[in-house]
């Protein structure tokens, strides 16, 4: 496979930067996942505007728009050979001297990674697993993108080589959080729930793009801080990324839901399905909504 680094495609065995990048040795670094559909980058903006968020905030001197991204993914579509595609888009802080620095970061490493997308989830959906690892506190006022993925690794250890199971977090006041890799939602009576952004969430594009969609549809959708009894309660539950989409959970332990068959479920797949060519950002939604 080919990576982008820097302005260059080459050979993944060619990737190279220097060991003095803080983004190796601190951890200043962010990305971004999302899938291409017959070559278009599904909410790209959405995912450009977050990275670019999060850039100013780690003192990263780079602002990318969706021109310069599409150039690079279509060049490396191209090497690729490909059209439905994972990409990861990365920035880390680019070089420093050993010890904590106060400057800004001026010349960042920019590369992107590309590969074939993985299989997909089972038609019936995953299997939850509540963590004994505590989903951990954002490191500043919001949880970044970042190359601080320890407590998901912690995780994902846990969770141990279950390809059809899904590993979730509790925080450490014991509300349900979030997925190892997802964002999480349940239906109860015909309400869709998801934890907040204060409970210490990565605020997921795919979430904020189903919420929007949840509001299209006129589906009735709570953010809030609540108790797992709260998800065991649940008609339905199903997670979110930007890789696998809208996957249903089956079962949670001894609770079994309604999994592929839930209505709210099946409903947001179908939708979903509709613009994953064609979008660019959920603020399109609306007016593509009402045509």
């Amino acid at each position: 496979m080919y990576v982008y680094v820097n302005g260059n495609i080459v050979p993944r065995e060619e990737a190279q930067i220097s060991a003095f990048d803080h983004g190796f040795l601190y951890g200043l670094g962010l990305f971004e996942t999302f899938r291409t559909y017959d070559g278009h980058p599904f909410l790209l903006d959405d995912h450009l505007a977050r990275l670019n968020l999060g850039l100013s905030e780690l003192h990263i001197d780079r602002q990318f728009s969706r021109a310069e991204a599409v150039k690079i993914i279509e060049r490396l579509l191209e090497a690729n050979r490909l059209r439905n595609a994972y990409v990861r888009f990365n920035v880390s802080a680019g070089m420093g001297d050993l010890g904590l620095s106060v400057e800004r970061y001026l010349r960042p490493n920019v590369i992107v990674y590309m590969k074939p997308l993985p299989p997909s989830a089972p038609q019936e959906g995953k299997e939850g697993i509540i963590l004994k690892t505590r989903r951990n506190s954002p490191e500043g006022h919001e949880r970044l993108k970042s190359h601080h993925y320890l407590n998901n690794m912690i995780g994902r250890w846990e969770l141990g080589h279950r390809p059809h199971a899904e590993g979730i977090f509790l925080n450490r006041e014991g509300a349900v959080a979030e997925g190892i890799v997802s964002n999480i939602f349940w239906v109860r009576s015909g309400v869709v729930y998801t934890p907040s952004s204060s409970v210490g969430i990565l605020n997921g594009v795919t979430r904020q793009f189903v919420i929007a969609l949840l509001n299209e549809l006129h589906i009735p959708v709570e953010e809030g801080v609540y108790p797992l009894s709260d998800l065991y309660e649940a008609d339905e539950v199903l997670i979110t990324n930007s890789l696998q989409e809208i996957v249903p959970l089956h079962r949670i332990g001894h609770r079994v839901y309604l999994g592929k068959n839930g209505p709210v479920t099946r409903a947001l797949q179908r939708h979903y399905r509709c613009f994953t060519e064609t979008l660019w950002t959920r603020n399109e939604l609306a007016e593509r909504m009402n045509r």
